[in-house]
């Protein structure tokens, strides 16, 4: 070998590494945005990251994730939002609507995949659930269809009751729908429906205050993303007034709570970890349609049941997915 040969052989040798490099892919980055708090939501958050690594995507090894938590100050949501693009994330998963349409707000152009939205195409996140079209997409949690079925399970678990109370938030875009679906079901199964709000924790000491001069024998809590970050709260609450109450979420009957009915969350939040993954492998959200959950949880606790001098008729036993004892 000549002494040019060698040259340009060391010169090779210097800049192959620097050429791979260069053809090396940055490791993609994904914004993870939630109303609550992080120890309130972490088993769902896990599912998430669970979906993701099925899809190939690990956080720390071939993803990274930027996590922005709004601690139950909706009014956070938009700052975070606009925090999570200028970090140049590849994506967004957003939890519950009002996250959705904080992102949807702040960008028309990253991926989003959000989670536990009750109406994707009434609150405007996408133009159909086949076809959602834009940059959106993700996972429905149906809760609205689900309200007026949990009014009648409690009023089936506590027959003697008359009076229902309904838990609702304000704030929430939908409301006005989920006070109106469980009027109607209320009315079919002959019982009076108080409405009582709250946005904050000093409203739910409040409305739970209230519950006696209504006379109501139970309390329905409305889906809401700010009463899930309130479980511990909302539990001791219906065990110290001996309020029976009904949840969308198993984590409340778990927690001490009477009753839940709603989707496997974990189930979802696994199965839209998955849905980011094909995202940021270069699926299209416009592309994919947005899912619906097949399966339902009735979850029950019957020590709680036992403590409220309550006897479970037997055609809700049948039917609970998990009975705790």
């Amino acid at each position: 070998m000549n002494r040019r040969e060698l040259i340009l052989c060391i010169g090779s040798l210097i800049v192959l590494p620097r050429a791979l490099r260069a053809q090396q892919k940055a490791m993609p980055k994904l914004g993870y945005l939630n109303p609550g708090f992080p120890a309130d939501v972490a088993s769902f958050a896990a599912a998430f990251r669970q979906g993701l690594s099925e899809a190939g995507y690990v956080e720390g090894q071939n993803l990274a994730i930027e996590y922005r938590w709004a601690e139950n100050r909706l009014d956070r949501l938009p700052a975070l939002a606009a925090d999570l693009i200028s970090r140049n994330v590849d994506m967004i998963a957003a939890v519950s609507g009002v996250a959705a349409r904080a992102v949807k707000s702040a960008t028309p152009t990253i991926p989003i995949v959000f989670m536990g939205v009750g109406d994707p195409v009434g609150e405007g996140l996408v133009a159909s659930l086949a076809r959602p079209g834009g940059n959106l997409t993700g996972f429905s949690n149906l809760f609205l269809e689900l309200q007026p079925k949990r009014l009648e399970l409690l009023s089936e678990l506590v027959p003697q009751a008359t009076v229902i109370a309904l838990l609702v938030n304000p704030n929430n875009p939908n409301t006005e729908r989920i006070i109106r679906d469980v009027q109607e079901a209320a009315r079919a199964k002959g019982v009076k429906l108080p409405v009582v709000k709250a946005t904050n924790e000093g409203e739910i000491d409040g409305a739970f205050a209230s519950l006696v001069e209504l006379h109501a024998g139970a309390l329905v809590v409305a889906g809401d993303a700010f009463f899930a970050s309130r479980q511990k709260q909302l539990v001791t609450l219906a065990s110290r007034d001996a309020v029976p109450a009904i949840y969308m979420w198993r984590e409340f009957p778990a927690a001490g709570g009477l009753i839940s009915y709603g989707i496997d969350n974990i189930a979802a939040f696994r199965q839209a970890g998955i849905y980011a993954g094909e995202i940021l492998s270069g699926a299209k959200p416009a592309d994919l349609p947005v899912q619906q959950p097949t399966t339902f949880e009735l979850v029950i606790n019957l020590k709680t049941a036992k403590a409220l001098g309550l006897t479970v008729p037997p055609s809700i036993l049948a039917r609970a997915s998990e009975i705790i004892e």
